[in-house]
């Protein structure tokens, strides 16, 4: 991988063999395996070697997401699937009533973008991605779904959620790191007003919180989404919940129920990583003595 230097190569980088460093406005036809530069420093494409149509995809060093080109319901991570067993337990796919509106917080390989596509065709979906020449790889690498029904807009998360209309979304799901945790800004209770703001009536904000054993930062994700919303849940497998691993959470929250269909805690213990879910009364319980996040006060302005 390419290595952070104080000058050469692209965004601080030293240039490396066996780096790829196609010019800005280029689109590639197809993945090819590589490690490429991005905006932000660099990404690898590796081909899965369990699945011949699997691809993987490490940004920074870091596994970001899995696509299998043959099949876009195939979602790799469990966390993923446990994201879109909450949303189809809310919208079941054979019964939506509607068009679907989704907003996607981080973008990757657009994982779960394509699945929710493939589940919901006539759904419509914006995926905010930070790095844009990522964005353009993605595109050229995974085929995917063209404008109106998925639109990669370039920007930062906050900035973009910040302009966006309000009750425009069912579902918004929040899957942004910088290294091992969510950027701050992306996190606070200001932040999250903003997506309660842009959440049509009864939709679910869905938030990746990845977190340490001793869960300091899940329990103040958990605190800050539980004082925003009536009703919340966690999602995440027994050793995560009891704090005996690294790894993800899924924690959602909305202004309607979110844990009464039993065909959901069923479906989340089938997995490969079988997974609970705890109702709204665990949630704060388990967030209680955490702090709620907020922004930085603003600096004073001299008279």
């Amino acid at each position: 991988m390419a290595k952070r230097g104080k000058s050469g190569g692209r965004n601080g980088l030293r240039p490396v063999a066996g780096v790829v460093d196609v010019p800005k406005g280029t689109r590639p036809d197809g993945p090819v395996e590589g490690v490429y530069y991005i905006d932000t420093g660099d990404c690898q494409l590796i081909a899965d070697q369990d699945n011949s149509t699997g691809w993987l995809l490490k940004i920074n060093g870091v596994m970001s997401s899995h696509i299998d080109l043959a099949d876009p319901l195939f979602l790799d991570f469990e966390y993923m699937r446990w994201m879109a067993a909450l949303i189809e337990s809310r919208w079941p796919t054979k019964a939506a009533a509607h068009k679907l509106r989704g907003l996607h917080l981080g973008g990757g390989a657009c994982s779960l973008a394509r699945y929710f596509h493939a589940a919901y065709p006539d759904a419509r979906q914006v995926v905010v991605e930070l790095d844009g020449k990522l964005a353009e790889y993605v595109r050229g690498w995974f085929d995917l779904p063209k404008a109106p029904l998925l639109r990669l807009r370039v920007g930062e998360a906050r900035e973009v959620t910040e302009t966006l209309t309000a009750d425009t979304r069912d579902f918004i799901i929040r899957d942004v790191f910088a290294g091992s945790l969510t950027p701050r800004p992306l996190t606070t209770a200001e932040f999250t007003e903003h997506i309660k703001r842009v959440l049509a009536p009864g939709g679910i904000y869905v938030v990746n919180s990845g977190d340490a054993p001793d869960l300091k930062n899940a329990r103040e994700d958990a605190a800050t989404i539980a004082a925003a919303f009536e009703h919340t849940v966690i999602i995440a497998d027994p050793a995560m919940l009891k704090g005996r691993r690294y790894g993800n959470m899924v924690m959602a929250g909305s202004d309607t129920p979110l844990d009464g269909d039993p065909q959901l805690a069923r479906r989340l213990l089938g997995g490969a990583v079988p997974a609970h879910i705890w109702n709204d009364a665990q949630v704060r319980a388990f967030a209680t003595g955490s702090p709620v996040r907020h922004d930085p006060p603003l600096p004073s302005i001299a008279p």
